[in-house]
């Protein structure tokens, strides 16, 4: 009951502490606090002591060998963890997904901490990664959100113009603390969960281009033709809006992985979610000059902190993301995993890249892609395991189990 008692402190204080109130998604918050407690208490009971902290591992390397292997490293096996690990495929998290809107899950520290630990307790992957969204920061320049069930992110403020941009609050002089009040407590009590637990802790950002497009469409996209008419009105001299918008948005997201750091975090990921609307030459143009920007002024502050960059859909272009600045890139499911370490070369680490639907496999199957992998980037403790997207949906939750423990177990090809 320690869980619901806390959360009802902080649901009475969630107007006042976390701004809940100004957005669509917590309307109605404040009053609805000792329901929504009672409604946790369920939850609360339903976990045990044994179930508040995440699994530890006994092998010492393995506190830091994600990181170890971000940074370039040979470690002694290939670790693993896998985007959106913390996702409705679990049971544990549907108790959650289903009950609470997506903001409050996000932004209120217990929910966090709570769905960010789940997976890591089940199946033990070698990171735990804050449960939030890449859009979490964007109300710090002025820009309100709200994620829909069923919809997805959904985008109220317009930005269009050079004049909008403009208009959006100054991007040097952000104070995440004041703003974002919830990540350093999720943050900080994920590393104090990850050091017990002999583990790493992953933060995450997005990339410039994708919370650009995510803006400017308002939803979710399939052609992201108002994004590519602005980026042709930049292009023709018409309009800068788009690169001046994509200025503020890399400095922004910059700072606020260097906050992420500096709250816990001993890797950030960037996730360059919609690289698949994207051309080569779009990409060179817009999305990589802003991307780079970011990780800079990351590195620049946490120079031994590495940054993987990933851009879903951008394998067609994966030669142009050589010189991104980042540590490591992780690929996406769509090119074969020795392509992807020749067209790299050996010098650039790798992350990547097995497909999320081999999780709806056999025992069998699952296991022997996991090797697969392994091979093709050089054998084991040469890259970092992942899928080459989330897990989805309706994975079955025993196949992310299998997925975990072959990659731990496998030591290589029999000579």
């Amino acid at each position: 009951m320690k869980f619901a008692v806390s959360y009802l402190v902080l649901a009475l204080s969630a107007a006042s502490s976390y701004g809940f109130s100004t957005s669509p998604a917590f309307s109605g918050a404040a009053p609805n606090a000792i329901r929504s407690s009672l409604q946790m208490s369920t939850v609360a009971d339903e976990t045990t002591s044994t179930e508040t902290s995440a699994a530890r591992s006994t092998n010492p390397g393995d506190r830091d060998i994600l990181v170890r292997a971000a940074r370039g490293e040979e470690v002694e096996r290939t670790p693993v963890w896998l985007m959106r690990q913390a996702g409705r495929y679990m049971a544990a998290f549907r108790e959650y997904s289903n009950k609470y809107p997506f903001r409050q899950r996000s932004e209120t520290p217990d929910f966090a901490v709570e769905l960010s630990l789940q997976c890591h307790r089940a199946y033990g992957m070698d990171g735990i990664i804050m449960f939030s969204d890449i859009l979490t920061p964007l109300p710090t320049l002025g820009i309100d959100f709200d994620v829909v069930k069923g919809t997805g992110p959904v985008i109220s403020t317009e930005v269009l113009t050079e004049a909008d941009v403009a208009n959006l609050g100054s991007a040097e002089s952000v104070d995440f603390d004041d703003k974002l009040p919830f990540i350093r407590e999720i943050l900080g009590r994920l590393s104090k969960e990850a050091e017990e637990a002999n583990t790493s802790l992953i933060g995450f950002v997005g990339a410039p281009f994708t919370l650009a497009a995510y803006t400017i469409e308002g939803k979710s996209s399939k052609a992201c033709l108002t994004t590519k008419k602005m980026m042709m009105a930049d292009e023709a001299g018409d309009s800068k809006a788009m690169s001046q918008f994509l200025d503020k948005l890399a400095t922004m997201i910059g700072e606020y992985g260097v906050h992420q750091i500096e709250c816990g975090a001993q890797v950030i990921q960037v996730f360059e979610s919609w690289a698949h609307q994207l051309g080569p030459s779009g990409f060179e143009k817009f999305a990589k000059p802003a991307a780079k920007k970011a990780i800079q002024i990351m590195k620049e502050a946490h120079p031994d902190v590495p940054v993987i960059y990933f851009a879903n859909g951008g394998s067609s272009y994966l030669e142009l993301q050589k010189d991104m600045g980042a540590d490591m890139i992780a690929v996406d499911w769509s090119v074969d995993m020795a392509t992807a370490r020749k067209t790299l070369g050996e010098d650039i680490p790798i992350s990547g890249n097995i497909d999320p639907t081999v999780l709806f496999g056999s025992k069998e199957q699952i296991e022997q892609a996991v090797r697969d992998c392994i091979d093709k980037a050089g054998g084991p403790g040469k890259h970092l395991l992942n899928l080459g997207h989330g897990v989805m949906q309706g994975t079955p939750e025993e196949a992310v189990g299998w997925l975990v423990d072959e990659c731990k177990r496998y030591k290589g090809k029999e000579v």
